[in-house]
């Protein structure tokens, strides 16, 4: 899509973000337990058509690319968006469309895109990075369908998810399992968390009826690519939600009248203003990067990159901006605070930076052989 297009994209988005994600209406929601407004949801499938934008039109999306996925979601970062959008379109819809199981995605793809069902993806339990051997669930066959057992202890929106996908252990090995949410056997329990705008719950499977996507035991190397879409996603995030608080910042330096003058004018406080829009434009180019290669060989490398360099990168902006705003920057009534709270949660979680230095250093290694 050409520049004036993604800025086009970014626009609608950020307007329609911007009179439906206010700073009430994301500390309301997060009182609540599903997390999210209904809604809204139906609104963005139904209006904008984000859920479906990533989506082949087959399916009833809109065929658009990865680039144009994480223009959204670099958005929705800025408005610290409470809603199961990350789940369903990062994880779950990701997955499906990365298994190649065309009849899967004739059956799930419709509804995520038209906003009927919502879903997420338990890689390992406990949104740790993505590994074959840390996969807990054990999924047995029942004629054509399966049985899941095991518990994920941390899942993304699992209490509100119509469907859960699941990749358990089978005879044949990893597979991806979809397990509905009036199934039998399932239990979830929502869970209080760092960041209370993105939900998060204990899911337990006793025999669960599930339905197989993809081949059994087929599912490690494309969960392998659906956790690095997911970094994509995420950093996309990350990388919206700093240059917010840089622009906090930046207004509350120009705005804020100290010894008579804008504390903006002091040198301290310009130095680090300037140091936050180096990192923020250091993640945004990392992100961008990973969102381009996503369809290559590149990804693992670029996601890593990406994974590192904005997780630091919105850490260290959100606490300057805290750091600027003085001491009502530290309390809970502030958005400072919640913008800390989502920079910390998605530094730690699929890998956090001394996880992704690691890979890297093991993904370099094996593109050119023994230091």
């Amino acid at each position: 899509m050409p520049a004036s297009e993604l800025d086009d994209l970014r626009g609608v988005v950020r307007d329609y973000l911007t009179a439906t994600s206010l700073s009430e209406t994301v500390r309301k929601l997060m009182a609540t337990d599903t997390g999210y407004d209904e809604a809204s949801w139906h609104r963005m499938a139904g209006e904008l058509g984000l859920q479906g934008i990533a989506v082949p039109e087959r399916w009833g999306g809109a065929g658009a690319d990865v680039a144009e996925l994480a223009v959204v979601f670099e958005e929705m970062g800025r408005a610290l968006l409470c809603s199961p959008f990350f789940a369903t379109v990062a994880l779950a819809t990701q997955a499906i469309l990365a298994s190649g199981d065309d009849a899967a995605a004739e059956r799930f793809l419709p509804g995520f895109v038209d906003g009927s069902t919502t879903a997420t993806l338990i890689l390992n339990g406990r949104l740790e990075a993505w590994d074959a051997a840390a996969v807990r669930l054990r999924a047995d066959r029942d004629g054509t369908a399966y049985r899941v057992h095991g518990e994920a202890p941390l899942v993304i929106d699992g209490h509100t998810a119509d469907v859960v996908l699941a990749a358990a252990n089978t005879d044949a090995g990893i597979s991806l399992l979809a397990v509905r949410a009036e199934s039998d056997g399932l239990r979830r329990e929502p869970l209080g968390g760092l960041d209370r705008t993105r939900k998060t719950a204990r899911v337990e499977f006793d025999g669960a009826r599930a339905e197989l996507i993809g081949a059994d035991g087929g599912a490690a190397n494309f969960l392998a690519r659906t956790s690095d879409l997911a970094l994509v996603a995420l950093t996309s995030e990350q990388v919206g939600a700093a240059q917010r608080c840089l622009d906090m910042a930046v207004d509350y330096a120009k705005n804020r009248i100290q010894f008579g003058r804008p504390i903006g004018s002091f040198q301290a406080v310009k130095h680090r203003c300037a140091d936050m829009l180096v990192q923020v434009e250091g993640a945004r180019s990392a992100a961008s990067h990973a969102a381009e290669v996503a369809g290559t060989d590149d990804l693992p490398t670029a996601a890593s990159v990406a994974k590192l360099v904005c997780s630091e990168a919105f850490l260290q902006v959100a606490l300057d901006n805290m750091r600027i705003h003085g001491g009502i920057g530290f309390t809970w009534e502030h958005d400072a605070h919640l913008f800390v709270r989502r920079a910390k949660a998605t530094q730690l979680v699929f890998g956090d930076p001394d996880y992704h230095a690691e890979r890297l250093a093991t993904l370099v290694s094996e593109a050119k052989g023994p230091w």
